[in-house]
C-alpha cells in the first residue's frame, strides 16, 4: 500500500458518497403502511400490503421508472429484502425499498443541505501496521446472524459464512464476516476502542477480498469506512454482531464525520 493509492481510493469513496442522488441527498425516511400516506418531499400517496408497494399519483404528478413515465396508480410489486427501485421525480429520485422486513421510501434531492455542505470525510493517515494478514475460518454451514439497526425496532439478517482470525500487536482477534457484493468477497461490521471517541460510535464497515485457496485474507483497516448512518438519521444501517467489538483501538480508517461532530456541538 502507498499513501497515493490510499488517497485515490478515499477520494473515489468520497465522490460516490456525494453523488447527486447518494445517501447525503436523502431528505426523509418513511415507513409505509396499509393506509395511503402523502409525504412533503415526494409526489403521490404511498401504501403497502400483501401485493407490495403502491403509489397513487394525482393529476399533474408523475414518476419516471426504468425510463418510462408513469401516472395514476402504479404497483411496484413485492420487493425482496435489501432490494429497491429508484423512481425519478424531476431532479429528485424516490428510493422505494425493503429494509428489515419493512417497505420504505427515501426521497433523494440533490439540493439537500447535507449534501451541498459535504466537505469530505476525516480519516487517520494510512499506516502499514493496520494492513494485516489473517485467515478465513468457515463455519461447518453458513448461518444467519441477526443484528440490530440504526433505527430502533429494526433488525437485519445476514448470512455469515465464517469468521476471519488475525493478530494485531500480538493480540489474537476475530471478526464474524458476511458475504460481500463481489463473488467470494466478505465484509465485517465492527466497533473498537476508538468508537465514540474518534470514530463513529455505532459501527464501521470493512470490505475484505475473497480468501485465497488456503484461506489467507488481507484485512486492511486503513479502508474501514463509515456506514451512512454516521452522516444521516435517515439510514437503516445494520449494527455489528456483539462479538465484533474489538478490544483494541483501531486508529485507522475513517473518523467521525464533520457533519455528525457539528450536530453533537449544536
Amino acid at each position: 500500500m502507498t499513501a497515493q493509492t490510499w488517497a485515490q481510493w478515499h477520494t473515489e469513496h468520497e465522490r460516490k458518497l456525494a453523488d447527486p442522488h447518494g445517501f447525503l441527498a436523502i431528505t426523509s425516511l418513511n415507513f409505509l403502511t396499509g393506509s395511503p400516506q402523502r409525504f412533503p418531499d415526494a409526489p403521490g400517496e404511498w401504501s403497502t400490503g400483501p401485493d407490495g408497494v403502491v403509489v397513487d399519483l394525482a393529476g399533474g404528478e408523475n414518476l419516471s421508472i426504468s425510463g418510462e413515465t408513469v401516472t395514476g396508480r402504479y404497483a411496484f410489486g413485492v420487493l425482496g429484502e435489501r432490494t429497491g427501485v429508484d423512481a425519478g421525480a424531476g431532479d429528485a429520485v424516490i428510493e422505494v425499498a425493503k429494509r428489515g422486513g419493512f417497505d420504505i421510501i427515501r426521497p433523494r434531492h440533490p439540493q439537500n443541505p447535507l449534501r451541498l455542505g459535504f466537505r469530505g470525510v476525516p480519516a487517520y493517515e494510512p499506516a502499514d501496521k493496520w494492513v494485516v494478514t489473517g485467515r478465513f475460518v468457515p463455519f461447518d454451514q453458513p448461518k444467519d446472524v441477526t443484528v440490530g439497526a440504526a433505527v430502533a425496532g429494526l433488525e437485519h439478517v445476514y448470512e455469515s459464512p465464517g469468521r476471519v482470525e488475525f493478530e494485531v500487536a500480538g493480540t489474537p482477534l476475530a471478526l464474524t464476516v458476511f458475504n460481500g457484493s463481489a463473488p467470494g468477497s466478505l465484509f465485517a461490521l465492527f466497533t473498537d476502542e476508538t468508537s465514540g471517541v474518534t470514530t463513529y460510535a455505532a459501527n464501521r464497515s470493512l470490505a475484505i477480498d475473497a480468501p485465497t485457496a488456503d484461506g489467507t485474507v488481507v484485512i486492511d483497516f486503513t479502508r474501514a469506512t463509515n456506514l451512512v448512518c454516521a452522516y444521516t438519521d435517515y439510514a437503516t444501517c445494520p449494527l455489528p454482531p456483539a462479538e465484533n467489538r474489538l478490544p483494541i483501538a483501531v486508529e485507522a480508517g475513517e473518523k467521525i464525520p464533520y457533519e455528525r461532530l457539528a450536530a453533537q456541538v449544536a
